[in-house]
């Protein structure tokens, strides 16, 4: 079992830690009229409830882009700062205070569950995930056990601060789904063609079913400990599942994300987020999620089709647009605002995480622009 890092010194440069009374009033939006963030309209327009206007929140919206958070982490390595609760805190938080976002996103990385039952990886700067000895065969199913809570005692001391200190704002959960885990397990780390995954997935079926499910209840116990702790929704990211056809994520993917989401059925809304996934997006909503998360490659209208207007809707501005003059990214917002109004749900959003040289006033400006869109159009 992983140990877990000590919490960082408070007196570290930059590090402000958390405090009751570090956000601003505004920053849980109109939350809390509701008080609770159960009531929240993060919960209510991912369950499906039609709202006067959409919350808003960012994929990555805690990280690169803030240079609080460059000052936070400097010196400190990513997996460590995603295992030490009190500076997971401090970042989460960062970007409800600047940007007084809807919702909080859990800052943490995909691979920390499959680190914390003992795989050897790292993050390395620029390239991503690094797995020392990939998984290729039925004995590295060995190497890969269930996690337990015992694993991670970290997590859930980082979503109660969290939820003590956000108050009536909502935590979002998270976890990578199973293909994408097993995509980085597999090749080793990112891949641009995935072909050792292909070939394990079509070559040794059996092998590749074992290995995701696996996946699946080491994702769905990180999603049932981070839910269990107070976190009020959760999102399930598949990064790398739009590499493949339908008929292989129907065959081989789906059932796993399902069991996966499965675990936290019935008791928070979940949003099922993939890139590149608009030929995925009516098969990634039978998976189970309230809420299916589209990227930018696809119209929210055209996302509403293909789901069959079963599903809330999260999505979709292109994170370059935010590069673009104002009156561009105003335009585009008030678009996917308008669109996203037919959904029986919407939850605006990047269609893709921020991108690291982002300009921070640019993120708040849309959020005051989505919460001044009330009963408009």
């Amino acid at each position: 079992m992983t140990t877990t890092p000590a919490a960082p010194d408070p007196s570290t440069p930059g590090f402000t830690g958390a405090r009751p009374g570090g956000l601003p009033p505004e920053s849980a939006g109109e939350t809390t009229r509701e008080g609770l963030p159960s009531r929240s309209r993060l919960v209510r327009a991912a369950r499906g409830e039609k709202l006067d206007r959409p919350p808003v929140w960012f994929m990555r919206q805690a990280g690169r882009s803030l240079p609080e958070y460059r000052e936070v982490r400097e010196g400190t390595t990513m997996l460590e700062s995603c295992r030490r609760p009190e500076l997971v805190t401090e970042i989460t938080l960062q970007p409800v205070r600047r940007h007084g976002v809807d919702a909080a996103i859990f800052f943490s990385d995909i691979v920390v569950p499959l680190q914390a039952v003992g795989v050897d990886l790292d993050i390395v700067a620029g390239v991503g995930p690094v797995v020392a000895e990939p998984f290729r065969t039925r004995a590295d199913l060995d190497r890969l056990p269930e996690l337990t809570p015992e694993h991670v005692p970290d997590i859930t001391d980082s979503v109660r601060m969290l939820v003590a200190e956000l108050g009536a704002t909502p935590l979002i959960g998270f976890s990578g789904a199973p293909f994408t885990l097993a995509s980085y397990l597999v090749e080793g780390g990112p891949s641009r063609h995935h072909e050792h995954t292909k070939a394990l997935m079509h070559g040794d079926p059996q092998l590749w079913h074992d290995l995701c499910a696996r996946l699946a209840q080491i994702a769905g116990t990180y999603l049932q400990i981070q839910v269990d702790a107070g976190a009020s929704a959760i999102q399930l990211f598949d990064s790398w599942v739009g590499y493949l056809p339908r008929a292989d994520y129907e065959a081989y993917v789906r059932p796993h994300s399902a069991h996966a989401l499965e675990a936290v059925a019935g008791r928070v809304p979940r949003i099922h987020f993939g890139v590149g996934t608009g030929e995925l997006l009516a098969s990634m909503g039978e998976a189970g999620a309230e809420c299916v998360g589209v990227d930018y490659r696809v119209g929210l209208l055209d996302a509403l089709e293909r789901t069959g207007g079963r599903h809330a809707l999260q999505g979709n501005l292109d994170p370059a647009l935010l590069f673009a003059p104002w009156p561009v990214v105003e335009e585009a917002v008030r678009r996917i605002v308008a669109e996203g109004r037919q959904a029986p749900g919407h939850v605006f959003n990047l269609g893709h995480g921020v991108l690291p040289s982002t300009d921070p006033g640019v993120l708040t400006r849309v959020v005051e622009l989505v919460h001044s869109l009330a009963d408009e159009g």
